[in-house]
């Protein structure tokens, strides 16, 4: 009996050593922006589905991001990019870090959005930068709420709007992208110099511009700030008692909103191109889609995704918002913030 035992234990011990022959879970990284948010139990479900593990590297803002994505185009960090926008765009295009891949769930997004014919940055979301504004305070004050740009520069408004610097923050340079559209590279800083004159407040970032100085959302006095279609929607949200309506309303009139539309993109290099396509498809399908409004509060592209219904009563999109081509964005960005800078800051 002692000798059967030995035998097993033996057989055991030996089984143990053995080399495993259970292939380890493979892991494919997701390099974007710190805004990034998805729900993780659908991540849980990518997961399983694909017997992967999605590590999801946050690297600053859009940006910064993209730069660090080009700088280790040698030795990438990551499989699939995401977060790449139109102000952006041709930056990502020129460095040519992205794979073409044609997923199929592209036959369900408006060609609209969809910038690169050769498919290496594919669309996933929308939404547009624009005026927002307090509605009980200009109720309060017997003053029509601006419908539009010119309204920023007219007397009644003067000292009411707060911006965010476009060097510093990702809206500030949308909104004055949204001035370049509306009124030319030879009016915009016209434009400005009556914002100036009207006395705008710049503000580094949208945080500070919305939490410090923002009527509705801080105790500062300024009833207009640049934020974005759909902020109104997350007030409502987000607020801690049930809402009847929205406290504040979103500008999305012709040419007053600047329409900002992020991309993804498989990085070359990767040995897990498949896995990185699937992933793709996963972010264009329509269960990722539904997930991303109230998320990160953008708009899906995918046309068979149904909104949320607080998305659908409060958030907002322009039939015609203002547009800038990618490639005269990156070719004008710096000299068109310089200009700006020396016009409102200096």
């Amino acid at each position: 009996m002692k000798q059967i035992i030995f035998l097993l234990l033996f057989s055991l011990a030996a089984w143990l050593l053995l080399p495993s022959t259970v292939p380890a879970q493979e892991t494919l990284t997701l390099m974007t922006h710190d805004s990034f948010n998805v729900s993780r139990k659908l991540i849980q479900e990518f997961e399983q589905q694909n017997q992967v593990k999605l590590q999801v590297l946050k690297a600053g803002d859009a940006g910064a991001a993209l730069i660090q994505a080009i700088l280790s185009k040698e030795n990438p960090l990551a499989d699939v990019f995401f977060g790449v926008d139109n102000t952006f765009f041709s930056r990502a295009i020129q460095a040519d870090i992205f794979e073409p891949y044609a997923s199929p769930e592209l036959e369900n997004i408006d060609d609209r959005f969809k910038l690169d014919p050769k498919n290496r940055l594919l669309p996933v979301d929308y939404g547009d930068v624009c005026l927002n504004y307090d509605k009980a305070w200009f109720i309060k004050k017997g003053l029509a709420p601006p419908t539009d740009l010119e309204d920023l520069v007219k007397p009644e408004y003067k000292g009411l709007t707060v911006v965010e610097n476009p060097a510093t923050s990702s809206p500030g340079l949308a909104f004055l992208l949204a001035t370049i559209s509306r009124f030319g590279e030879q009016g915009y800083l016209v434009y400005w110099q009556q914002l100036r004159d009207n006395e705008v407040l710049v503000a580094n970032g949208w945080e500070d511009a919305y939490y410090g100085h923002f009527t509705s959302a801080s105790k500062g006095n300024r009833p207009i700030v640049v934020s974005y279609g759909s902020s109104p929607a997350a007030v409502v949200y987000y607020a801690e008692k049930p809402m009847d309506s929205a406290p504040t309303e979103a500008v999305v009139s012709d040419s007053s909103a600047f329409r900002q539309i992020e991309f993804v993109g498989i990085v070359k290099g990767t040995n897990k191109k498949i896995l990185a396509q699937k992933l793709v498809d996963f972010m264009l399908s329509r269960p990722f889609q539904e997930n991303i409004p109230l998320q990160m509060f953008v708009f899906p592209v995918n046309r068979t995704a149904t909104l949320p219904p607080v998305f659908k009563k409060y958030a907002r999109v322009a039939r015609t918002p203002a547009t800038v081509a990618p490639a005269a964005i990156e070719k004008n960005r710096e000299a068109w913030i310089e200009a700006w800078t020396n016009t409102v800051l200096r």
